[in-house]
């Protein structure tokens, strides 16, 4: 079931987006050479809960794992596609680095997720890094009152297409709300004009995951980062964004 909220919950929700947003870039200040990851994920934990809201991340068990993920930001590194694990890691020159936050306020959920070119990155990562950019916004525009839910998902299939970039299949997009994964699914992939018509009060997590290579992948032995499968290059961009009678409402930025 698709639940469709209220203008009054839209507004939490938009809050918890801006805690969101303010945490991301906090991270794009600090994210350079020499860094580690666990620098990160402490840096975004201790903002979050200075803006009054909890990581929603932390502790949380997934469809894909029983094991609760240990920290409050998921930070994919390169051939990482999502749920990286933050740790000792240092990010080099160069890196393609994927960070994902979410948090929880006021009994809402906020979710959205940025990619980082640090320093100066190869020509590959920089297409991929722009397509992915390129299929979020354009996706976005789809976000409107009478379209159907996968116009969104074509069009960021069709968006990864045009540069012989690759989606992720296996893991999609989501409604989100009281819940941080609600109805809809939303696939990164398919054909336009399926699927449920898109009404005011829904509210959707929108995230492209596309690949250098092949649309495969694998979790690693500790249960929760994926990688591409051929351990090319991956990127991943989310927004969280409310449908109304003006449009698209990014939640999140």
């Amino acid at each position: 079931m698709i639940i469709c909220k209220s203008a009054d919950e839209i507004k939490l929700m938009q809050q918890a987006g801006k805690i969101v947003n303010e945490v991301l870039l906090k991270i794009e200040e600090s994210i350079k050479p020499g860094v580690t990851t666990a620098y990160l994920d402490n840096i975004a934990e201790e903002l979050i809960i200075k803006k009054g809201a909890e990581p929603a991340f932390k502790g949380y068990v997934g469809r894909i794992s029983t094991k609760p993920f240990p920290s409050s930001i998921c930070v994919s590194i390169n051939e990482e596609v999502v749920h990286g694990i933050p740790g000792k890691r240092v990010i080099k020159e160069g890196d393609l680095v994927s960070i994902d936050v979410g948090v929880r306020f006021k009994g809402y959920y906020g979710d959205a997720a940025r990619s980082y070119k640090v320093g100066k990155v190869s020509k590959l990562a920089e297409r991929l890094y722009e397509a992915t950019l390129d299929a979020l916004n354009k996706s976005i525009d789809k976000c409107k009152i009478g379209n159907r839910l996968s116009d969104i998902s074509n069009t960021i299939e069709t968006r990864a297409n045009k540069d012989n970039f690759s989606v992720v299949k296996v893991f999609v997009g989501h409604g989100i709300g009281k819940k941080m994964h609600e109805e809809p699914q939303i696939l990164n992939y398919g054909i336009a004009g399926q699927g449920p018509v898109l009404k005011k009060g829904m509210v959707l997590a929108i995230e492209p995951m596309l690949n250098a290579g092949a649309s495969e992948v694998e979790i690693l032995d500790d249960k929760w980062t994926v990688v591409t499968a051929d351990r090319k290059l991956s990127c991943h961009f989310e927004d969280t964004i409310a449908i109304t009678i003006d449009g698209p409402l990014i939640l999140t930025r």
